[in-house]
């Protein structure tokens, strides 16, 4: 049987309806990806974040960006692999110090918004990311998009990586995602959200808005918890993939 991971960034908002929301996205998804202070964040959100997903028996990894919250972590930074590294250790280090207050270990590492994307085309930027990972803790996953600088820096670094997709995001025909700032790069409807989530586990591909399809072979589905609706998405794509026969489950260290 075909098995998918749905992961899902939280812990981005202290606003009572987000906190809402995001709670009722995590009976949904099997990941959530914790923001770790520096694009979101706080010590107190991010322990009650743990706690919360906790509750609901999914896989608690870290989601470290640039530090901006002022940009909420989608503004673009140019720094050496150094300072790259010591970015992601640090905030791996914060949760997964507050995680294990909660008697959690981290299963897995996500980069956020601009970082993510520029290490998903530039190889430095990727392959310091992945030796963060790997000095910190090599039995953590490292999540990137699918096909990406990113997951080929965590393979060769020895890491479970997991090669991740994106139902309500537009992608271009090179496999990058649309830009937030451009018309159509978010997909809200939940109809739509759910025909391409089976699309993309079950054809491996997902449509472009310039050309051919993408062709993807992906392990997770991220869902972003600061989308209108999250929720609603969140719960239709999975009752979408679970009447295609396809079984939700988090991603497994491949020495597990």
């Amino acid at each position: 049987m075909r098995s998918i991971d749905l992961n899902c960034d939280v812990g981005e908002s202290s606003d009572p309806h987000r906190l809402e929301v995001e709670a009722r996205v995590m009976q949904y998804v099997t990941s959530a990806n914790i923001a770790c202070g520096f694009h979101a964040g706080s010590q107190d959100l991010m322990r009650r974040t743990v706690n919360v997903a906790r509750s609901h028996g999914i896989a608690v990894g870290a989601h470290p960006g640039f530090h901006d919250a002022e940009g909420a972590g989608r503004r673009p930074q140019t720094l050496s692999a150094r300072e790259v590294e010591n970015l992601m250790v640090y905030q791996i280090g914060a949760l997964s110090a507050i995680a294990a207050l909660e008697g959690i270990r981290l299963s897995h590492v996500k980069p956020h918004g601009a970082l993510y994307a520029m290490a998903a085309l530039d190889g430095v930027l990727a392959t310091a990311i992945a030796s963060a990972v790997a000095k910190v803790d090599r039995r953590l996953i490292l999540y990137g998009l699918a096909g990406s600088r990113l997951t080929a820096a965590g393979r060769a670094q020895g890491l479970t990586v997991a090669e991740e997709a994106f139902a309500d995001r537009a992608y271009r025909s090179d496999g990058s995602l649309v830009p937030r700032d451009c018309a159509g790069a978010l997909i809200e409807d939940e109809g739509e959200v759910a025909k391409r989530v089976v699309r993309i586990v079950r054809e491996n591909s997902a449509p472009s808005v310039d050309g051919p399809a993408v062709p993807l072979r992906v392990d997770s589905i991220g869902i972003h918890g600061d989308t209108d609706g999250a929720d609603r998405l969140a719960a239709a794509m999975r009752m979408a993939l679970e009447q295609a026969g396809v079984q939700i489950k988090a991603v497994v260290h491949a020495g597990a």
